[in-house]
C-alpha cells in the first residue's frame, strides 16, 4: 500500500480519532501555537466518558476545554511548562507540574521515566514522501509521537513545513483529522521605555558575530532592536519571533560567523504573527529540532561567542534567580534558562546574561531583593550566574565574593530600594 492511500485510510472524524483515549491514559498534546485546540475540543465533549486522563505538555496557548471547571476528575494536566492555560489550576492543587530542564523533556519519553499512551498532534500536510511536519513547534513533540503507543494527528493546510529534524512519516499516525485553520498569533508588544534601557545595555554587550539565544518578550525585542547595526549575528535558540525575522530583513542577522549551523537560524519553536509563520514555510534558513538538540548546554556551547538574554522574576543579593515562582506559587517553569546560561557560559566568548526591571508592580517592589521570598525556587543558581541586568546599569558577578555581589547588584537596583539594601546586606553580615 503506497504512502497516500495508507494515509486516506487513517483519515477519520474527530469523534473517531479522539475515542482511542481511554480513562487513566496519559495524552501528550503538543504546544504553543500548535496546540491541537480541534482535538482537545473534542476530546473535552467525552468527558463523562473518562476518568481520571492524564494531560501532559509544555506551554499551551489559547483555549483549554480540559481544565475548565467541571474537567475534574476527568482531566488532570500534568505540566512541564506552566502556562495560562493551567497556572490557576496548578496553584489550586487541581494540577502538577514537573520541574525539568527543558532539555531533558524528550528523555523522559525516551526512558519511559513518562510513557505516553496518546500523543495529539498537530502537524502539516505530508510532502511527496508522506513526511508530515511538527511545524511551528518541534520541542518535545517529536519524543512524545515517537514513543506513544498511539499516535492522532489534526493536519492543518496552514500549519508551515519547517524544515530540519522535525518530521514524522505518515506510517506513524493512527488517526488523521484534517482541519484549515488559522493558527494562534501573538502580536509583538512595543517595549516599555524601561525596556528599551536594558535592552540597550544588553546589546552593549553583544560583539559583531555573537549568535543570540532570544526569549519572548519587551526585552529581549528592544535588545534585539539595540543591535541594529551590529554585524553577522547568528540565532541558536528555543524561540524564534517576529522580531528575528525582521533582524534578517535588516541584515543584522546573518549567521555568516556561526562555528554550529553555519548561516542557519537553529529553534526548536516559533510563535508570533502570521507573517512570521509564512516566512519559516520550507525556509531552509530555519531549521527545527527537538529541546534534546536545542537546549543541550554542549551543543549549545559549540557555538562561538554564545550570547544567552534570560528574564527573571528576582535576584537576590548573593545572584540567585528566581524565575518559575512567586514565592510558593508557580508561575512557569524551568524552560531553557539554565540550558542556556550553561551553555553561553562554555562557548568561546559566550556570555549568559539575566536581564530584568528593577522593580515590578508599578515601582511599589524591587526585583533586586535581600533573600528570595520564602517558597520561591532558585532556578539559576548563583554559581551560573554572570551578567545581570537592569535599567540602571550592568553587574557582573562570575568569579566575584559575596560581599562584591551584592555591591554589584545594589548599584543596579532601582534607586529607591538602595538603602534598604545596603542595610538588609549589613544585617547579613554581606557588607
Amino acid at each position: 500500500m503506497s504512502w497516500f492511500d495508507n494515509y486516506k485510510k487513517k483519515k477519520c472524524s474527530l469523534e473517531e480519532a479522539v475515542s482511542v483515549v481511554k480513562s487513566k491514559d496519559r495524552v501528550y498534546v503538543s504546544g504553543n501555537a500548535a496546540s491541537p485546540s480541534t482535538l482537545m475540543g473534542a476530546l473535552a465533549l467525552r468527558k463523562e466518558e473518562l476518568q481520571d486522563v492524564e494531560i501532559t505538555h509544555v506551554l499551551l496557548f489559547g483555549d483549554d476545554p480540559l481544565s475548565k471547571p467541571g474537567m475534574e476528575g476527568h482531566f488532570r494536566h500534568n505540566s512541564l511548562f506552566v502556562g495560562p492555560a493551567d497556572r490557576k489550576a496548578i496553584n489550586e492543587g487541581k494540577a502538577d507540574y514537573i520541574p525539568v530542564f527543558l532539555y531533558e523533556i524528550p528523555s523522559l519519553f525516551h526512558l519511559g521515566l513518562l510513557p505516553i499512551d496518546v500523543a495529539l498532534m498537530h502537524l502539516s500536510p505530508p510532502d511527496e514522501h508522506g513526511f508530515m511536519s511538527y511545524g511551528v513547534e518541534c520541542l518535545a513533540s517529536k519524543a512524545a509521537a515517537e514513543t506513544a503507543k498511539i499516535v492522532v494527528a489534526q493536519v492543518n493546510d496552514k500549519m508551515p513545513r519547517t524544515l530540519g529534524d522535525s518530521f514524522i512519516h505518515t506510517s506513524r499516525v493512527t488517526k488523521i483529522v484534517e482541519i484549515s485553520e488559522d493558527l494562534l498569533e501573538l502580536e509583538p508588544i512595543p517595549f516599555t521605555e524601561v525596556e528599551e534601557k536594558i535592552g540597550s545595555y544588553v546589546a552593549s554587550l553583544v560583539e559583531d558575530g555573537s549568535t543570540l539565544q532570544l526569549g519572548i518578550g519587551g526585552i529581549p525585542n528592544a535588545a534585539l532592536k539595540a543591535m541594529f547595526g551590529k554585524k553577522d549575528l547568528g540565532i541558536h535558540t528555543e524561540m524564534v519571533s517576529d522580531s528575528i525575522i525582521e533582524a534578517i530583513d535588516e541584515g543584522v542577522i546573518t549567521g555568516a560567523k556561526k562555528t554550529l549551523h553555519n548561516s542557519k537560524v537553529i529553534a526548536t519553536f516559533y510563535l508570533g504573527s502570521k507573517r512570521l509563520y509564512e516566512s519559516i514555510n520550507n525556509n531552509p534558513t530555519f531549521e527545527t529540532h527537538p529541546t534534546d538538540y536545542t537546549n543541550h548546554p554542549y551543543i549549545i556551547g559549540q557555538n562561538y561567542r554564545m550570547v544567552a538574554i534570560n528574564s527573571a522574576i528576582e535576584v537576590d543579593l548573593t545572584g540567585q534567580v528566581c524565575s518559575d515562582s512567586i514565592g510558593t506559587k508557580i508561575y512557569s517553569g524551568f524552560g531553557g534558562q539554565v540550558d542556556f546560561i550553561r551553555g553561553a557560559a562554555q562557548s568561546e566568548g559566550g556570555k549568559p546574561i539575566i536581564a530584568l526591571p528593577s522593580t515590578a508592580k508599578g515601582g511599589k517592589l524591587s526585583k533586586i531583593v535581600p533573600t528570595l521570598q520564602v517558597g520561591a525556587g532558585v532556578v539559576t543558581t548563583r554559581a551560573d550566574v554572570h551578567y545581570v541586568v537592569t535599567e540602571y546599569g550592568i553587574a557582573y558577578l562570575h568569579g566575584k565574593n559575596l560581599r562584591q555581589r551584592a555591591k554589584a547588584l545594589i548599584a543596579i537596583a532601582h534607586p529607591d530600594f538602595r538603602q534598604t539594601l545596603e542595610q538588609n546586606a549589613k544585617e547579613r553580615k554581606l557588607l
